[in-house]
């Protein structure tokens, strides 16, 4: 399963140089996971409501090209792997004619309320691993 988040470029997420700044790659990948989250199975907020949070534990970036303001950009978001309690998300984020900017990768780790490990919802680890891109 593949999910694909479209918005524009905000003036604020770019710096001195009129470029994205780096760090919003990230967040941008935050909106593309909560996004496909909230696609296949329930919103992520209701996730945590019952007791469990996703803590990002890796986050990988290869920066092609960069951004600018009012650009419509796209994040399309797979899963890769999932674990008892972990899941592995990757990104491609582009340009709307398609051009690449980053790929990403991040790994999520299931955390219970004592902000220990624990093993990630069935019905939610179900659900991630038949959208695993195969």
């Amino acid at each position: 399963m593949r999910h694909v988040s479209e918005f524009r470029v905000r003036y604020a997420e770019t710096d001195q140089m009129g470029v994205v700044y780096h760090a919003n790659y990230l967040i941008w990948c935050e909106v593309g996971r909560t996004d496909f989250i909230r696609a296949l199975a329930t919103p992520y907020s209701e996730i945590e409501r019952a007791g469990t949070t996703l803590a990002v534990a890796e986050a990988s970036f290869r920066y092609k090209r960069g951004a600018r303001y009012d650009d419509l950009v796209y994040v399309e978001t797979t899963i890769r792997d999932v674990r008892s309690r972990a899941v592995t998300f990757n990104y491609d984020v582009t340009l709307g004619d398609g051009t690449l900017l980053v790929t990403a990768s991040t790994v999520l780790v299931s955390v219970g309320p004592d902000g220990r490990s624990v093993a990630l919802p069935s019905e939610l680890r179900h659900a991630l691993e038949g959208a695993i891109e195969g």
